[in-house]
């Protein structure tokens, strides 16, 4: 398959998986830098060489110029910074010595246990069961996270 076709054909699946999408929806990032952001740091590894911006900028869903294509990762990297920051500060200000956070620190461990899981289905020799334990992980995370994102969820949880 051609790197284009490739890279598309996996954006459209990372956009478009239903735990990606909730958040995706929640995050500081456009759907747009998302895409950029993840051509940017992907990229390299399904082309298995170096690219330079104007070729990144060729992956898009829809092409854009190279100029385009750095200020939309810009924008991208600096909102994933800000967010970064956003987490040390409320560490620093003792926000997450506060129970009320145990549900987001629990979808956390979710979120990582559904990955393994997904990662670790190759191989598996029944498959049926695994898909089912997946599937029904998949889907209490989508509803941890829909409940999460509510902005009163944290008020009443701190």
């Amino acid at each position: 398959m051609h790197l284009k076709e490739e890279a598309q054909k996996w954006i459209k699946q990372s956009l478009n998986d239903p735990i990606g999408k909730i958040l995706a929806k929640n995050s500081n990032l456009t759907k747009t830098q998302l895409e950029t952001l993840l051509i940017d740091v992907l990229a390299e590894n399904i082309s298995g060489k170096s690219l330079k911006y104007d070729q990144k900028a060729k992956l898009r869903l829809s092409a854009v110029s190279r100029g385009a294509f750095n200020r939309t990762l810009r924008q991208a990297r600096r909102n994933v910074i800000q967010s970064i920051y956003t987490i040390l500060l409320l560490g620093y200000l003792g926000v997450f010595e506060d129970a009320g956070l145990d549900p987001y620190l629990e979808v956390a461990n979710k979120l990582q246990t559904y990955m393994k899981a997904y990662r670790d289905i190759k191989g598996k020799k029944e498959i049926n069961e695994y898909l089912r334990i997946i599937s029904t992980l998949r889907e209490e995370l989508e509803s941890n996270l829909e409940q999460l994102s509510k902005p009163g969820t944290m008020s009443k949880n701190l």
